[in-house]
């Protein structure tokens, strides 16, 4: 009988695999809760207000996908797209470029590098609008620091930056360059995590240092840039406050945003549904961009051991 209860108790019991995956399930129970009560029923509602003309005041008009088929005939709309998708694919890989620089410079033996780490690490937590008056002024094409340089460089003519619809978005692109700190970081952390044995063996084998760094340093690198990478995307689709704050769209909505439109739709023109029915594209588009960037990496990620596939 004794043994027949064991038995049972045994067969009971869960198994190591099971009681881990509840022990994940209850650490990860608080966001779960956070968002299926707050963010999933936030999402819905978005969706089926997006399928209606309302102000949110007086009452729902049903749409259907109306207001999806007048974005194809909006030319705000159209505007606001082109600007973001122009900011993006230019301040995502030169802030890659940029990070990735300066990890390198700082993971050299240099005099002070605690003190630099500080200097390039600290833009990327300042306050947004408080970034965006610096550049106001940094930008400013009359006294502004930038183009004073630029003069001294002996261009008589430097742009205007922020009052001008050409040279508009490449500022807020030298600005958007301005936090490339937090970047920075994690790619600091994963050059120090680099088996030095791997460099050892390649020194060995003959290798330069630019072979070195195509062979050994980019590739062990490579989940920290997918990291970077998906970040980068979802944050410049979203780009809003420093262009809020310093241009509300100008000039002639040459820095017209997708998320700045959906805000002028909603809270300045009460268009709620409309401005709904931007935030589900503008949804869609960063979903598109994030799942090719994560179906793309079994191609171009690399961990430790793989180094050769």
């Amino acid at each position: 009988m004794a043994e027949q209860a064991l038995g049972r108790r045994e067969r009971r019991a869960l198994s190591p695999r099971a009681r881990d995956n509840l022990a994940a399930l209850f650490f990860l129970s608080p966001w779960l809760i956070h968002f299926f009560a707050m963010i999933a029923t936030a999402m819905i509602a978005s969706f089926v207000i997006s399928l209606t003309k309302t102000d949110l005041l007086t009452g729902f008009t049903w749409m259907g996908l109306k207001n999806y088929a007048q974005l194809v005939k909006d030319p705000l709309f159209t505007k606001s797209l082109q600007v973001t998708a122009y900011y993006t694919f230019l301040v995502v890989p030169l802030g890659i470029v940029v990070a990735l620089s300066i990890a390198l410079l700082l993971n050299q033996k240099v005099r002070g590098l605690g003190f630099w780490r500080l200097v390039y690490y600290l833009p990327s937590v300042v306050s947004g609008v408080a970034v965006a008056i610096l550049w106001g002024w940094v930008l400013n094409p009359r006294f502004g620091l930038l183009n004073a340089g630029l003069m001294r460089l002996g261009i008589t003519d430097p742009p205007r930056w922020m009052y001008s619809e050409q040279w508009a978005v490449p500022g807020f692109i030298i600005m958007g360059l301005w936090g490339a700190g937090g970047g920075m970081l994690l790619y600091l952390a994963g050059l120090q995590g680099i088996p030095t044995a791997l460099y050892e063996a390649a020194e060995i084998d003959g290798a330069n240092s630019w072979q070195r760094f195509w062979q050994i340093t980019i590739p062990m690198l490579t989940p920290t840039i997918f990291f970077n990478l998906l970040m980068s995307i979802i944050g410049s689709w979203q780009v809003f406050t420093q262009i809020y704050v310093m241009t509300n769209g100008g000039p002639n909505n040459a820095t017209l945003t997708m998320v700045l439109y959906l805000y002028r739709l909603g809270f300045i023109n009460l268009r709620f549904g409309y401005a709904s029915a931007v935030a589900w594209v503008l949804f869609a588009i960063i979903l598109v961009f994030t799942m090719f960037v994560v179906r793309s990496s079994a191609a171009w990620v690399y961990y430790e051991g793989e180094l050769k596939r």
